[in-house]
C-alpha cells in the first residue's frame, strides 16, 4: 500500500515561520519530508531554528513584511524563481493588540487587519498560479477559536480570524477544480511566546483551564500536526474545513 502519511518532496511556504506555531509547523513539515521556505522579518530567529534541525538544508528563509503588498509581490517572484511551483501555503503570520473596542485607533485597526487578514488574502491570490501548477496545492489558514466564539482578545482580532474561516470556505469552493484544497485550523491557547504573556498570570491561566475540558494548554506541536495532516495525500478529500485544536473548548457548554 502506498504511504499517504507524508509530505515527501513537497514545497511549502510558511509565513511567520520562525517562532511559535510557525516554527513548529516548519519542523513538522521537514520531518515529514518537505522542503520549507519560512518568511519573517527576523533573520536571527531563522538561524536559531535552522540550528535545531536534523536536515537544515531543507529550510530556507525570505525576509518580508507580508502586510505590505510590494513585499508579497516580491515574495511570489522569489518562489517562482526558486521552485517554479508551490505545493503548500500556510498563512500563519498574525498579531494582536488587546483593547476594548472603543479604545482602538484607526492605525491599530489597519495594522491588525492588514497583518492577519489582508496578508492571507493577497498571498493566496499572488501564489495561486504556483499552487495551481502543483496540481495538488494546499492552503492552510491559521485562524483561532476567537473566530468561532467570543474571547477577550479584542474584537478586531476576532473579526480577522472569523474572516479567515470564511475566506477558507470561499477559496475552497472557487479553487477546487484547480486541485487546490483550502482548510483552516483554529487553536485555543497554545504555549507560544505571545500566549505566555497572559498565561503567566495565575488567575487568568486557571480560568483558561477551567473552560478547557482537557484541562491543559496546547503545545505548538499539536497545531503543527493538524496542519501537516490537512496537507497530506491522506486528507485528499478534505477541503473548506476549519479544525479546532482546542482541547474541547469550543464544545464546552454548561
Amino acid at each position: 500500500m502506498i504511504n499517504r502519511w507524508n509530505l515527501n518532496n513537497k514545497k511549502a511556504l510558511i509565513t511567520g515561520g520562525t517562532k511559535g506555531i510557525g516554527e513548529a509547523i516548519a519542523k513538522e513539515f521537514i520531518d515529514l519530508g518537505a522542503e520549507v521556505l519560512v518568511v519573517s522579518r527576523n533573520n536571527e530567529d531563522f538561524e536559531k531554528l535552522k540550528s535545531l534541525l536534523k536536515n537544515p538544508e531543507k529550510l530556507s528563509y525570505y525576509s518580508a513584511d507580508v502586510s505590505k503588498l510590494s513585499d508579497i509581490e516580491k515574495l511570489a517572484d522569489f518562489v517562482n524563481t526558486k521552485w517554479g511551483k508551490l505545493d503548500i501555503l500556510v498563512n500563519n503570520v498574525g498579531t494582536n493588540i488587546r483593547k476594548k473596542t472603543i479604545e482602538y485607533s484607526y492605525e491599530e485597526f489597519d495594522k491588525i487587519i492588514q497583518t492577519n487578514l489582508r496578508s492571507a488574502f493577497e498571498l493566496s491570490k499572488s501564489l495561486y498560479p504556483l499552487l495551481k501548477k502543483s496540481e495538488q496545492g494546499n492552503i492552510v489558514n491559521i485562524s483561532s477559536v476567537a473566530g468561532i466564539t467570543h474571547l477577550r482578545t479584542g474584537s478586531i482580532y476576532g473579526m480577522t480570524k472569523a474572516a479567515l474561516i470564511q475566506l477558507t470556505k470561499n477559496l475552497a469552493g472557487e479553487w477546487a477544480t484547480d486541485s487546490i484544497r483550502v482548510n483552516a485550523v483554529a487553536p485555543w491557547y497554545i504555549r507560544t511566546p505571545l500566549a505566555e504573556t497572559v498565561l503567566k498570570n495565575t488567575e487568568y491561566y486557571n480560568e483558561v483551564i477551567s473552560r478547557t475540558p482537557m484541562k491543559k494548554v496546547g503545545n505548538p506541536e499539536d497545531v503543527a500536526a493538524a496542519v501537516a495532516f490537512l496537507c497530506m495525500p491522506s486528507a485528499a478529500y478534505i477541503t473548506g474545513q476549519c479544525l479546532a485544536v482546542d482541547g474541547g473548548f469550543t464544545i464546552n457548554g454548561f
